[in-house]
């Protein structure tokens, strides 16, 4: 379940949006019972109901159920569609809501084991908050400098696409903007070496060129970022 709270023209309260399983029941009329997975979602279709009813055990009011199945985009599309249980009054503010979570989770992710580990500091009060502050200024500037390294389109450098299939870049912002700076100044200890490496494969020569011309894209994109 996810809920936040949420301000809508002319109303004031908490709102919810609970991530339904494909085989949970709903009251579409009286006494009519029907599993979402039966409703006929289909891939770049959706739907909204008013008023239904949950499960057939006791304890849930009549709210409204929104579903959403992504079309196929790049020959990739989700397995399955969300079904949104919820207080919230139209599709598109539900399906707007629920998307919040993905960049909340993400934004954790990156504050954890994924990027800062603040966790791992076991700091607390000024000392905590002091750091949080730095995170804050250094979260915003690798995010910042991930899309512009994005919109030069290089990325590859830093974020390459492992799965064969797919097709749309898999990291984000974040962390093409961290990782990035681990690429660009790694050299900086070891490019001594790297040179007399290059000497022995020249056939590789072309690639270390470019690889060289991306590592200065990517400070000019760097520091624009800061």
């Amino acid at each position: 379940m996810w809920g936040e709270a949420s301000k809508l023209p002319g109303r004031a309260g908490c709102y919810f949006c609970l991530r339904l399983k494909q085989n949970e029941y709903i009251e579409l009329e009286k006494e009519i019972w029907i599993q979402l997975k039966a409703l006929g979602l289909t891939s770049g279709s959706s739907l909204y109901l008013e008023g239904v009813y949950l499960t057939k055990q006791k304890g849930f009011k009549r709210y409204n159920l929104a579903a959403k199945w992504k079309k196929k985009y790049r020959r990739c599309a989700p397995d399955e569609g969300w079904f949104i249980f919820t207080n919230l009054e139209s599709l598109d503010i539900v399906i707007q809501a629920y998307q919040k979570k993905f960049g909340i989770e993400e934004m954790f992710r990156d504050l954890k084991t994924g990027g800062y580990n603040l966790e791992g500091t076991s700091l607390s009060d000024q000392r905590l908050k002091a750091i949080i502050l730095l995170i804050t200024l250094a979260y915003t500037s690798a995010t910042f400098g991930g899309k512009t390294i994005k919109h030069m389109g290089i990325q590859k450098y830093v974020g390459r696409v492992q799965e064969v299939s797919r097709t749309v870049k898999r990291h984000s912002s974040f962390y093409i903007g961290l990782y990035g700076q681990t690429w660009v100044y790694f050299q900086d200890g070891c490019e001594d070496a790297v040179a007399q490496l290059m000497q022995l494969t020249r056939d590789k020569w072309s690639d270390f060129q470019r690889g060289l011309r991306a590592r200065t894209l990517l400070l000019s994109a760097l520091q624009l970022s800061l």
